[in-house]
């Protein structure tokens, strides 16, 4: 019975939201500059933010954010951070301690081996996911981990491929998180010598042929190469040729990582092989590179930084995601024109997009459809929900078909309106809003102790994480009562066990 009650509630929303997102007129919000600043440069408004920035004043908000070394973090993160053991360990020290096929010691034999080591191997990822979790919700440092998401998306690392299962993590906490607001060529640099970006493209395969270090089937790769000026930097129109793909492919010969057997004391496990370099001298985008090392690389790290065409791409994805899908080009070639003049310095960018006329156009308040991490994170954030174990989170991102480190294609996720809006998606959007609202959110067996330790598999969980109901006098006040003439009336309408549905369902909150 309780089932079909459940049936027919999510089916009365869906109705109402899918009439809502067809007939729903803009909305003149209370307190629409500050709803439109914490929409965008945080990841879900929290309760009370509107007013603390309301006396803080929006100019200092911002900066505030931009500079993310001066904020304190709350000790609810600190205290989740400090159980994650794995999460700050170098590719080298995950791989040697957690790799699945490493040999276990005969004389102390780990119970289970091959099993444990799996698990332990899934649960460094799973490590990853929860510290991503825990960050994104209660960090004070939104704008950074707003960041975060777009860096990682534009420079993506899939964890399903091999041993990145390993290294998603410390790819995200060495070379993006550190550099995240920095100079755009530290974070390229930082990505492009990660051995998860390397094993990720293939670039540790890239050698010249006919090498004594060759293995078989390996030579000149251009995988990396290729994604490096499509998506990294230049983009697909920016003025690149086959034949300079394969001259950055010979740039990055010997480019990889520590292996077993390599005496390297490099941290990060970059490795440069010299004997697997091509070191004839080279034409790339009509610049001369001369022959010689790993300074090749950096030569051309530098170049591509510092293309137009980089700076035009970089800030048409800024402009797209903190303002619009089809962001403005006057916003574009001003962020252009900054990029280019600050060597690519992002708080810089950032601070110039902020304070753009285009940003506070009234036009774009609430247009920007949010992803399924977004929603997720904004619904956790703005109910005031303290959960205690992330994984239904991830759940509901995996459902939606955007699962953290999950996205296969070098391109990453979108954050497009029409890469999300769509009957599946909307419905399992409901339904997790009517369990949230409701106090209860699906969760399923997971693997909860140290790496480290003999694991266990716990059974017998409960099919739902228990948490408090949400209020939707407070969460309407939480979003600072920015609900159309429809919205508000079907809330008001409707019976008071589904308002707080409603409001998590609604068109309003859908968007940012």
């Amino acid at each position: 019975m309780n089932t079909r009650k459940h049936i027919v509630s999510v089916v009365v929303l869906i109705s109402a939201i899918w009439l809502l997102l067809a007939n729903i007129a803009q909305a003149e919000p209370a307190n629409p500059k500050v709803i439109h600043l914490l929409n965008r440069l945080s990841l879900g408004i929290r309760p009370r933010e509107i007013e603390k920035v309301q006396k803080m004043g929006v100019d200092k908000y911002i900066q505030q954010q931009l500079n993310p070394d001066s904020i304190a973090e709350p000790a609810i993160l600190t205290d989740q951070l400090s159980k994650l053991d794995t999460i700050y360990l170098s590719p080298s020290e995950l791989f040697q301690r957690y790799n699945p096929n490493r040999q276990v010691d005969i004389q102390s034999p780990i119970p289970g081996d091959k099993k444990i080591q799996r698990q332990q191997a899934k649960q460094v990822t799973n490590q990853a996911i929860e510290a991503r979790l825990w960050r994104s919700i209660y960090s004070n440092r939104q704008l950074n981990e707003v960041m975060v998401d777009f860096w990682y998306n534009h420079f993506n690392v899939y964890a399903g491929k091999g041993i990145d299962k390993l290294w998603v993590g410390a790819y995200e906490q060495q070379a993006i998180r550190p550099y995240a607001m920095g100079k755009f060529r530290d974070l390229l640099g930082a990505t492009a010598r990660h051995p998860a970006m390397l094993f990720y493209l293939d670039n540790w395969r890239n050698s010249v042929p006919n090498s004594s270090q060759v293995r078989k089937n390996e030579g000149i790769n251009e995988n990396y190469a290729r994604e490096l000026m499509e998506l990294h930097t230049l983009g697909v129109d920016g003025g690149y040729k086959q034949a300079d793909v394969i001259t950055l492919a010979k740039i990055f010969t010997g480019w990889g990582f520590k292996q077993p057997g390599q005496k390297v004391s490099d941290g990060y496990s970059f490795y440069f092989n010299r004997d697997r370099h091509e070191s004839s001298n080279k034409i790339l985008l009509k610049q001369n590179i001369a022959g010689g090392g790993i300074e090749e690389g950096e030569q051309a790290l530098d170049i591509l930084a510092k293309h137009p065409s980089t700076a035009r791409q970089i800030s048409f994805k800024l402009a797209q995601y903190f303002v619009a899908d089809n962001p403005p080009k006057s916003l574009v070639n001003q962020l252009s024109k900054r990029f280019t003049a600050t060597n690519g310095d992002i708080k810089l960018v950032l601070d110039t997009l902020f304070r753009s006329p285009e940003f506070w156009d009234p036009k774009y308040y609430g247009m920007k459809f949010k992803t399924p991490y977004q929603y997720a994170i904004s619904s956790i954030r703005s109910t005031g929900t303290e959960i205690s174990n992330p994984k239904p989170l991830n759940d509901f991102l995996k459902q939606q078909g955007m699962p953290l480190y999950g996205c296969p294609t070098p391109n990453g996720y979108k954050n497009t309106q029409d890469a999300w809006l769509n009957p599946d998606s909307m419905t399992r959007r409901i339904n997790y809003a009517t369990n949230l609202a409701k106090g209860k959110l699906p969760i399923s067996a997971s693997i909860t102790t140290a790496p480290n330790s003999p694991l266990q598999i716990q059974s017998g969980l409960p099919s739902a994480l228990t948490i408090s109901m949400v209020d939707p006098v407070k969460l309407a006040a939480t979003l600072g009562d920015n609900f159309s003439t429809q919205t508000q009336q079907a809330i008001d309408t409707s019976s008071p066990d589904l308002r707080a549905a409603l409001i998590l369902g609604s068109p309003e909150f859908m968007k940012k």
